[in-house]
């Protein structure tokens, strides 16, 4: 059976990238960290780093071991939170995973209400976007991951039960009356990042054109200043609009653009007691 404690140090090794930022990060001296590696290496009887000119480097065998040591960690982490929480819910933490729009919306309400009813239940807040929430969650780094989707299907992993919150409809955002995206083919327009302008790009390609995407920011408050000052159009879902309205952008719903919001779990119901406190929490704050 693979050692827990030797298993740690490999990811620490694999997360900091040199045995000795591991070794900080752990509170071990260098050599107790690779007589650590040494003996998992026996354990696996697989070469699982190897050296690269000062440094060292993981192998394929050791990236993989790498990888899953993380998951199974994370859960592990994540039972011992549970179970200091299970007891009347009196004390322990949560930990949620959410993006922006979400976090300056309704997640402060439902925090608020998950503190009024359990004060003693400590809410750990991760803004960052639907992929690597759900990274997070497979990885038991997080408890609840809040994230969209733009179809109705299910996150690849089958242990991932969703549990649905909200439809957040897209908008047209314009310093002028916005009509639709077919009406602006030519005009210049601004995005998200290369990760977050997918929506965009793919309603325009819908609309029969590609947009001239002539500045680029992930800020709604910028985006939408961007807007006011006549230097092009952009797309926005409901919720950053609810957290930030420009008073000088005009607004115009896109048909079939709605992007639907869960709440993200690992495994089937019944969820921790904690868990279940936290999504009672985010549906109520919506009502």
């Amino acid at each position: 059976m693979l050692d827990v404690v030797r298993l740690r140090v490999l990811v620490a090794v694999a997360r900091k990238g040199s045995l000795t930022a591991a070794a900080k990060e752990l509170h071990y001296s260098q050599p107790s960290v690779s007589h650590h590696l040494a003996r998992l290496e026996a354990e696996t009887g697989a070469k699982l780093i190897q050296r690269a000119g000062r440094g060292i480097r993981l192998t394929e065998a050791g990236r993989l071991l790498a990888e899953r040591a993380s998951e199974i960690i994370g859960r592990l982490d994540a039972t011992a939170e549970e179970l200091a929480a299970h007891v009347g819910l009196r004390s322990g933490r949560v930990r949620l995973a959410a993006f922006p729009s979400a976090l300056g919306t309704f997640i402060p309400k439902a925090a608020g209400l998950m503190a009024a009813a359990h004060p003693g239940l400590r809410l750990q807040l991760t803004e960052t976007e639907p992929p690597e929430a759900l990274r997070l969650l497979r990885a038991g780094r997080v408890d609840v991951a809040v994230m969209f989707r733009y179809d109705d299907t299910a996150p690849e992993d089958g242990g991932i039960h969703m549990l649905h919150l909200l439809d957040d409809p897209s908008y047209l955002v314009s310093g002028t009356t916005p009509g639709q995206p077919a009406d602006h083919a030519e005009s210049a327009w601004i995005a998200g990042c290369d990760r977050c302008r997918s929506h965009l790009l793919d309603v325009c390609d819908k609309a029969g054109f590609e947009p001239r995407i002539a500045f680029t920011s992930d800020d709604i408050v910028a985006v939408q200043a961007l807007v006011a000052a006549g230097l092009g159009l952009t797309m926005l879902p409901g919720l950053a609009l609810a957290a930030h309205r420009h008073p000088e952008v005009d607004v115009a719903e896109v048909p079939g653009s709605t992007r639907h919001v869960y709440a993200a779990v690992y495994g089937d119901p019944p969820h921790p007691p904690a868990t279940e406190a936290l999504l009672t929490a985010l549906r109520d704050s919506l009502r």
